[in-house]
């Protein structure tokens, strides 16, 4: 595919521009436990279909412990855990913040490709036996890159390929959920 090798290079160009702190600096908020009064990056919403007798903890529960289904799952275990460290694709190390009942958590570590101390969250919801996959990213402040449109862009379209390629798989593996 024309053009697809750049965006691996457009993001590692990024990459040392998105670097964020590890802990909250004095000052700023903690924005481990949630995006409120932090920088959002993006929100993206993924229907996954019909699925009337599966609920929302099922489908996480599903990938959670079936994480070669994560499309950039790397040499992370099959099963992943709260606390747990490993490296998606590319040996971008991340580490699993939180898992609750409908939704888990990764933040990004140093030598990760996009930086370190970005959250990254996987929400699963159902209406009516419809599910939802909602992706949403955050830091604690703003960053060069995030101020840069071309940056922004990239990786906001990479993100957006990358969980809609998740919300595939899910949309026929949650029936096995």
């Amino acid at each position: 595919m024309p053009g697809f090798a750049a965006v691996p290079a457009a993001l590692a160009l990024c990459a040392g521009l998105l670097a964020g702190p590890a802990a909250p600096e004095a000052g700023r908020p903690d924005c481990r436990a949630g995006p409120a009064d932090c920088y959002g990056l993006y929100t993206y919403g993924y229907s996954l279909g019909l699925h009337p007798f599966t609920g929302a903890h099922a489908v996480r529960k599903q990938l959670t412990d079936h994480f070669w289904l994560f499309p950039v799952s790397g040499a992370c275990p099959s099963r992943i855990r709260a606390g747990a460290r490993c490296e998606l694709l590319g040996g971008n190390p991340v580490e699993v913040e939180y898992i609750g009942n409908d939704f888990f958590q990764i933040n990004t570590l140093p030598g990760h490709q996009l930086g370190r101390g970005m959250h990254i969250r996987f929400a699963f919801s159902r209406t009516l036996g419809f599910h939802t996959l909602t992706v949403r990213a955050w830091q604690d402040r703003p960053t060069d890159c995030t101020d840069e449109a071309f940056c922004t862009t990239v990786n906001s379209a990479f993100a957006w390929v990358t969980w809609r390629v998740l919300a595939q798989t899910l949309r026929f593996s949650a029936y096995a959920a």
